[in-house]
């Protein structure tokens, strides 16, 4: 599985009436902090595609006035979605979010007193942290999309359960651009699938399969978006805190502290976090959005799997799950189905059981009896991701609690694919990834998890062998990886080599994603940081 983009749309998604959430004590709720929904926006606390929201389109402004701009963001307010529950009656068609770089913020006139308590990553922005993500060769900033070499003050979402909700959207906040006279501009310069460099919006959408039925995969054919993070606050709903929170000492799961995920709240050190700006209204329930825009090169994966399987002892698929940690049909961990025999097991289970077993098969596991690598790889991409606490290489009583080194880690993914690949056996076109993360600190979460986990192995004692489906490969230094075998078997482990640069960054940037009622003391110039 690429832990990019897909929005758990391979788990049936969890209804959730509210007034049950309110007043209803059963086996297994959890005690949810309480958090006000109405006042955090839609994407943080909810994976829209697992709502039906197959679709959306991106945008990205220019602020060239403060006063229209804050106008134009008084607009928008009145259509920002939020994060407030929704039943199959009020669930809508098109939900709209908003967020900021920190030159916007410096654009919509924010009082400096304001602007000197965001942190340096998200002030600094993507393109000058490069170095550090690994954005070098063709993934750097100048082989970028053309809109990145313009300056993105404003990023918008519109993710629709049609094409036609989302254009319905698109015009209206056309014509508040239009209205702002010049005080706002949409941005150009996306690339298209008939190899235009000009279109105004990146779309994105879940890709569908010969039926014409939408599926949870990408590009590659990783079934994606399984285990997506589960914090404090976010559902009542213990069965989809299994795999997806902390483990606990116990063996079991719990919700991730709420403030790894949302500003205002406690995170898992005990403090509030200290990446929020003053004042406190301005901060709380907001948090920070990285978003990237990632190219696949399909035809390089293809023919890297085609090569390397020639002399691996099994069978390309199971290669292609030992690099990802996941297989690629149906999503079946490598650790629980490590070979060829024993993923035909696993299928017959799966097949056998019902929803609730199924959820829990693919995302209630731990690495605790695999430290040594050998069912699931220590180079694999879901393991690098989220270890689920087997940094402490089998140290017991090491930390009060086995995902100490983890659960600061964590991050919430977001996102579609987007494009369509026409032909399989090259690289070029227009296809991948819009890969949003939900984190209160871009450095501590994002940025560490991309420097230190995927482009490098040295927590997982891999040396400098980078994650095989995301590192910056380079035709100079191709990358190697070892797959290991269970020490003492007598049997020699699997080196894949000459592994080439499977994912190109195209474009991104770093966002503050504000509450509404910030968007709202934007809008109307009433940031009072004393």
């Amino acid at each position: 599985m690429v832990t990019w983009a897909v929005n758990a749309l391979t788990l049936p998604s969890v209804e959730i009436n509210s007034k049950k959430f309110c007043n209803q004590i059963y086996e297994g709720v959890i005690m949810a902090q309480n958090l006000d929904l109405t006042d955090i926006q839609g994407n943080i606390v909810k994976a829209y595609g697992s709502f039906g929201f197959l679709k959306a389109r991106y945008l990205f402004l220019s602020i060239a006035d403060g006063d229209r701009g804050r106008a134009f963001v008084g607009a928008m307010t009145t259509k920002v979605t939020s994060a407030e529950r929704w039943d199959k009656k009020s669930s809508p068609l098109v939900t709209t979010n908003i967020g900021f770089t920190f030159s916007g913020l410096q654009a919509l006139e924010l009082p400096t007193a304001s602007l000197i308590g965001f942190p340096e990553d998200f002030v600094m922005g993507m393109k000058k942290r490069k170095a550090i993500l690994g954005d070098d060769g063709p993934s750097d900033p100048e082989n970028w999309d053309k809109i990145w070499q313009e300056t993105a003050h404003i990023w918008m979402s519109i993710n629709g359960k049609s094409i036609e909700a989302i254009e319905e959207r698109y015009q209206w906040i056309v014509e508040q651009i239009e209205a702002s006279g010049g005080g706002v501009t949409l941005l150009t310069g996306h690339r298209g699938e008939k190899g235009e460099e000009d279109l105004p919006y990146q779309d994105a959408s879940v890709l569908y399969d010969q039926d014409g039925k939408p599926s949870a995969k990408e590009h590659f054919g990783y079934t994606d978006g399984i285990s997506d993070p589960v914090f404090e606050g976010q559902t009542n709903n213990q069965a989809r805190v299994l795999g997806r929170g902390k483990l606990t000492s116990t063996g079991g799961w719990e919700p991730l502290a709420t403030g790894e995920f949302i500003l205002g709240h406690i995170d898992e050190a005990m403090e509030y976090p200290n990446t929020a700006p003053r004042p406190d209204l301005l901060s709380n329930n907001g948090t920070y959005m990285v978003y990237r825009k990632l190219h696949e090169n399909v035809g390089s994966f293809n023919r890297f799997l085609d090569e390397q399987s020639e002399s691996f002892p099994g069978s390309k698929e199971m290669l292609a799950a030992k690099f990802s940690g996941r297989w690629r049909d149906n999503g079946a961990p490598v650790v629980n189905a490590p070979d060829d025999a024993s993923k035909t097991e696993w299928d017959k289970k799966y097949a056998a059981a019902d929803p609730a077993a199924q959820r829990r098969m693919l995302t209630d596991f731990n690495y605790n009896d695999d430290i040594s690598g050998a069912k699931c790889p220590l180079s694999a991409h879901t393991r690098r991701i989220n270890p689920r606490g087997s940094l402490e290489f089998g140290v017991k009583d090491a930390f009060d609690t086995p995902g100490a080194l983890v659960n600061r880690r964590r991050i919430l993914r977001r996102g579609l694919p987007y494009g369509i690949v026409k032909d399989a056996s090259k690289d070029d076109g227009n296809h991948g990834i819009i890969f949003m993360v939900i984190n209160v600190d871009i450095k501590r979460q994002f940025e560490f998890v991309q420097q230190q986990w995927i482009n490098f192995g040295n927590d997982f004692k891999q040396g400098n062998d980078r994650d095989v489906l995301l590192g910056n490969q380079s035709a100079q230094n191709p990358g190697r990886v070892v797959i290991q075998v269970e020490p003492g078997s007598g049997k020699p482990p699997h080196f894949v080599t000459n592994i080439p640069r499977l994912v190109e960054t195209r474009g991104g940037d770093y966002f503050f994603i504000p509450s509404i009622t910030a968007l709202k003391m934007i809008a109307g110039g009433i940031i009072d940081p004393t």
